[in-house]
């Protein structure tokens, strides 16, 4: 219950900060509410005075509402702790212009109108009380137009008997005003008593939530300080164990060394999830992204895990479903970390069986891929009421499985982290008894869809090694440069012609394992020369010649291997075909022709 001296203070008018202001702003809320009585009081005027004085009265009331809402909306921000003297001065001007109302009503020769009066005195007063609850000394001056207009009643009733009829009204009216103050104020009173506890405990519990932050800053501190100090001391100890590795042991000593470094590697292990923990809590996790080939972050990651499964006899299987991008953006250090977690936890818990990893893409938008990587194993499973905790930080399904495997705890509960820092998550499906599936979902930008794979370069060396003289004949120069810096980097020596008459002069006199001849040339053309090679008794009568031209036709083919040439490519040189056609050379002219033969065209590509 609120205290009575709570009442008392209300009573004698004293304000507590900002209920003036309070006030005012609800009744400029409420204020179109207003209106809508000084239009009912104006229809109930208007069965009584007429129409022309209940028009009058209704424009004056609109008026002074209208000027008493401009006055309150400019001096709402100025109000205070107090209401000063404008506010109530201009509230009761604009009260006494309602209050004419009543007095309109009581003189009128209506029937009904000295109970209207009545009505309409009671409920100005209330108007005002309602509208000031939390400060009855302003109600009570900002009403006495409407005391005004009673006492006037009351004075036209001097020496009839309806005078103390109408004075015995008057205390009944004030307690019924009394009772409206008083409930009013009883029930704010409750409230501000709420709101005050409700604060202190709102204030209480940021200060309980700084101090358990605060903790936890400390305990994050000290368990980053401690594994960084650790750290330091335990690169010496797997340092020098490794030094020692490499010295002459006995078998004995050797099995001492190991046990220490397995120790070690499990103790650097712990220490590096205990920092990755704190800086998890503590907001400083960082993540590096980058361009990242999915199909080397795949090799990367399940690596180490087939060798492991294999070791075990378990069988390791990896399916690949849906749309998956060539090259997407992310960070591959800890896409592996949480997917290499998964898959060390589905090897360590699976004696029997299979382990099969599962990687679905699924095409979001041209800039967005949504990746599922499942790890799915056929180990001892999860009961149900104890996947609730599974991603609990040092936590692990019970005690049992704690003694037997080892561990933290703190792997899923990392995982997990890192995958909810990254916009992803991890779920967890599992039959006690049959196995457990878990699934790292996560999206990524694309870069690349299909990326182009580089062209694989064409060599130009013979199969069996040897070195080649080829005379290539060939009007263009570019195309000279080209043939020759091809041959040249597999060390063929090559010679040069510019057209067909050059290329048969020097036929006559130098012997070249291959001749490779355009056909359009000027002064000789290609095919004559073909031609006048073969009916020469030169060294080069029987040199295998391969025709070159920008014409595809097959009539052009038939006409080049007529001429007497053995193989016949198209321009743009296709440097595959040429390559075929020179690991051929050395086993005569049949075996290119051959190759014609069985190809159609050497050059197709």
């Amino acid at each position: 219950m609120v205290e009575s001296d709570a009442i008392d203070k209300g009573l004698a008018g004293d304000q507590r900060p900002g209920e003036a202001a309070q006030a005012l702003r609800a009744i400029l809320q409420t204020q179109y509410l207003r209106y809508l009585i000084i239009f009912s009081w104006a229809l109930g005027l208007l069965g009584t005075i007429g129409v022309g004085l209940a028009a009058i009265w209704l424009v004056s009331t609109l008026a002074a509402g209208t000027i008493r809402g401009a006055v309150e909306k400019r001096i709402s921000d100025r109000v205070g702790t107090g209401w000063g003297l404008v506010f109530p001065a201009v509230a009761t001007i604009t009260t006494a212009v309602w209050a004419t109302a009543p007095l309109l009503a009581w003189f009128s020769d209506a029937p009904f109108g000295r109970a209207l009066a009545m009505t309409l005195l009671v409920c100005g007063y209330v108007l005002v009380f309602s509208q000031l609850r939390s400060s009855p000394r302003q109600a009570l001056v900002i009403s006495s137009p409407y005391g005004l207009a009673a006492l006037i009643i009351l004075g036209s009733l001097w020496g009839t008997p309806m005078f103390w009829s109408f004075l015995g009204v008057v205390p009944f009216t004030a307690a019924g005003l009394f009772v409206l103050v008083m409930m009013t104020m009883l029930r704010e009173e409750r409230i501000r008593a709420f709101q005050e506890h409700q604060a202190h405990l709102i204030e209480e519990l940021e200060t309980a939530r700084d101090r358990a932050n605060a903790a936890s800053d400390a305990k994050s501190n000290f368990l980053g300080v401690i594994s960084h100090e650790l750290r330091t001391p335990m690169n010496g100890v797997l340092g020098a164990a490794q030094l020692l590795s490499a010295t002459r042991l006995e078998e004995t000593q050797r099995e001492y060394l190991s046990i220490i470094r397995n120790s070690g590697d499990n103790l650097l292990s712990l220490l590096n999830d205990i920092l990755d923990m704190t800086k998890i809590e503590a907001g400083k996790m960082t993540f590096d992204v980058v361009d990242v080939v999915v199909e080397d972050l795949h090799k990367r990651v399940v690596g180490p895990f087939q060798a492991q499964a294999e070791a075990k006899g378990l069988d390791f299987r990896m399916v690949f479903e849906g749309e998956s991008p060539a090259v997407v953006r992310s960070d591959p250090l800890r896409v592996c970390q949480v997917i290499q977690n998964l898959l060390a936890n589905a090897v360590k818990f699976t004696d029997t069986g299979a382990v099969t990893y599962t990687v679905r893409g699924e095409r979001l938008s041209d800039k967005v891929v949504r990746f599922d990587y499942e790890v799915r194993d056929t180990g001892a499973g999860i009961a149900t009421a104890d996947l609730e905790r599974l991603f609990q930080p040092f936590t692990q399904v019970d005690g049992s499985s704690t003694r037997r495997f080892g561990g933290t705890g703190l792997g899923l509960t990392i995982s997990r982290r890192m995958a909810n820092i990254m916009g992803g998550d991890i779920s967890v499906t599992s039959t006690y008894g049959e196995g457990s599936t878990f699934t790292f979902s996560v999206e990524a930008e694309v870069v690349e869809w299909a990326r182009i794979a580089p062209a694989e370069a064409i060599e130009a060396e013979v199969g069996d090694g040897r070195h080649l003289t080829v005379l290539v004949v060939e009007d263009h120069p570019v195309n000279r440069m080209i043939l020759e810096a091809w041959m040249g980097s597999a060390g063929h020596v090559s010679a040069t012609a510019e057209n067909g008459q050059i290329a048969v002069d020097m036929a006559q006199s130098q012997a070249f394992d291959l001749i490779i001849m355009d056909v359009n040339m000027p002064v000789m053309d290609g095919l004559t020369a073909t031609r006048a090679i073969r009916d020469s008794a030169g060294p080069n009568a029987e040199t295998p010649i391969v025709v070159l031209s920008a014409s595809a036709r097959n009539e052009d083919h038939e006409a080049g291997l007529a001429a007497g040439a053995d193989a016949y490519l198209n321009k743009p040189i296709d440097f595959t075909a040429l390559a075929r056609v020179m690991n051929q050379v050395g086993s005569g002219r049949d075996a290119l022709r051959a190759l014609t033969a069985e190809g159609g065209q050497v050059a197709a590509a």
